[in-house]
């Protein structure tokens, strides 16, 4: 048999599947597509999470368009985070181009243009269903991770929780929690003393310090009311399809707190709200984070830490998680390690540091007798990638050198105008672009601590009232007797005791004289 035949034979037995799949594209051996031998990834698979990962312009951003595209035909609902701006074409069909049919003739699978259905979700000012959440939703050990505190300020993090929780204080957006640490360091500092020991106005106000960062980056537009309900992501439109949910965060490229804040929030509230499900024979929800090095690059240890084990524990929810990034080393090893599919598209060697990066990354694969991994990473053409994957039986795939297939979507952005006729049919627009703010902590503290300040004032008055009387009272006394000293009367009698005393004692001089 020879070289060619047994790769045929072992790609085609290694990407053979039992359960259903979605095609990817089609085999190549020595730059050459292998017509009919075809790269799949089995459905069953796709909650074990995985890697899309290239050099700029190498298709990467393409091929999250092809596999959300495949899983939204195949009814698996999908959750895109569009950094760019440049996935909205998946809610149109493709008008096709000849070396569309040519890349498909090669592959032996014919090309249908075709649209998925889209919900396009914001986070900031951008057009969209507004994605929210309350303070109270994150709870005191997220919150206290978001915004980087230590365990003296997580403490007083989780005491503030407590209080408000004791009190029926809602925790709704940023407001509330910066009034509430202005109540407990001032006017409710006795109270606070008394029920939960005191609170240390270093930490009160380092936390206030850290709030108000995460405030610069855009942090108040999020937090608030009414809280996206994830169970929209799962949703399938009239035909069947399952919706493909675009969250547009081109204007947060420079705020990566905002984003590993939202990042973290999100898989948090999927894993609460999720039941279990084991192993499905397809996913519930496949969610790929674009630009993943933003969600890792300003992460604190102890929020790369939630995310791993979010990233380990999620896929027990049938949640997959698929990082697009440039390099496999953008993510951490802990998180890498978890990752089933790993895609990879051209990496450009420049530099000794460059090549140094592309040794490592070819180590990430399985090995292979057909390929000179290293070599080929930077000789790979647009629309081409090493895939692996894991079969059904959790074992990695023979990694193949695959010729992707073309989206079946347009491969271009929406205009404006088409993007606002998308949003005019939403539902979910309607429901969560209403701008909701109920009587929450602030507004009750508010009052507490004006009523405070307010008795302050009157006790303060009160006080100088009864100074001014006391001053009053005195002055009053002492009026009367400038008065009588005063009178005219007066000042003449005065005057004649005082010649006749005198005139006494010059006499009593005058007569000792004589």
């Amino acid at each position: 048999m020879s070289n060619r035949e047994t790769f045929i034979e072992l790609i085609n037995k290694g990407y053979t599947f039992k359960n259903d799949s979605i095609v990817l594209g089609g085999a190549m051996l020595d730059k050459e597509a292998l017509p009919n031998t075809l790269v799949k990834l089995p459905l069953k698979m796709f909650n074990r999470h995985g890697l899309i990962a290239g050099a700029t312009g190498s298709g990467k951003t393409k091929t999250l368009q092809i596999i959300a595209e495949q899983l939204a035909a195949k009814s698996v609902p999908v959750l895109l985070m569009d950094i760019k701006g440049d996935l909205s074409g998946i809610a149109m069909p493709s008008a096709g181009h000849p070396k569309i049919d040519e890349r498909h003739a090669k592959i032996g699978i014919p090309f249908q243009a075709d649209s998925s259905p889209v919900e396009f979700l914001s986070l900031s000012e951008e057009k969209g269903a507004r994605l929210r959440a309350t303070v109270s939703e994150f709870g005191p050990v997220l919150f206290s991770k978001i915004l980087d505190l230590n365990d003296t300020q997580s403490g007083v993090v989780a005491v503030i929780y407590k209080y408000c929780d004791d009190n029926n204080l809602p925790l709704l957006d940023l407001k509330d929690f910066k009034k509430t640490i202005q109540y407990v360091t001032g006017e409710g500092k006795a109270e606070i003393e008394e029920m939960y020991g005191r609170i240390s106005t270093a930490s009160t106000g380092a936390i206030m310090r850290k709030i108000v960062e995460l405030e610069q980056q855009g942090a108040e537009v999020f937090f608030g009311e009414r809280s996206f309900d994830v169970e929209d992501l799962c949703r399938l439109d009239e035909n069947g399809k399952a919706m493909v949910s675009i969250i547009r965060l081109t204007d947060i490229q420079d705020r990566p707190k905002l984003f590993s804040t939202f990042m973290l929030q999100i898989l948090a509230e999927i894993y609460a709200t999720f039941p279990e499900e084991g192993d499905l024979e397809q996913p519930k929800l496949v969610i790929f984070i674009d630009e993943a090095h933003l969600v890792f690059d300003e992460a604190s240890d102890a929020l790369q830490d939630q995310i791993e084990a979010i990233v380990k524990l999620i896929r027990s929810k049938g949640v997959g998680l698929y990082f697009v990034t440039q390099n496999p080393a953008d993510i951490p090893e802990s998180v890498l390690s978890q990752l089933g599919l790993k895609i990879q598209h051209a990496l450009r060697a420049f530099t000794a540091k460059d090549r140094k990066a592309i040794r490592l990354a070819s180590q990430n694969y399985p090995e292979t007798d057909f390929y000179e991994v290293d070599q080929l990473l930077t000789e790979l053409g647009i629309g081409e990638a090493l895939v692996t994957t894991l079969n059904e039986k959790g074992i990695p795939t023979p990694l193949v050198h695959t010729l992707l297939r073309a989206p079946q979507s347009r491969m271009d952005i929406l205009t404006e105008g088409e993007i606002n006729n998308i949003l005019k049919q939403s539902n979910l627009l309607r429901k969560y672009n209403e701008e909701i703010d109920r009587k929450s902590a602030y507004e009750i503290l508010g009052q507490k601590i004006d009523r405070a300040r307010e008795e302050e004032h009157k006790e303060n008055m009160q006080a100088q009232r009864q100074k001014a009387s006391r001053t009053t009272s005195r002055r009053q006394r002492k009026s009367t007797f400038e008065k009588i000293i005063s009178n005219t009367t007066t000042r003449q009698i005065g005057r004649t005791i005082a010649r006749e005393l005198t005139r006494g004692l010059l006499g009593v001089l005058g007569i000792k004289k004589r």
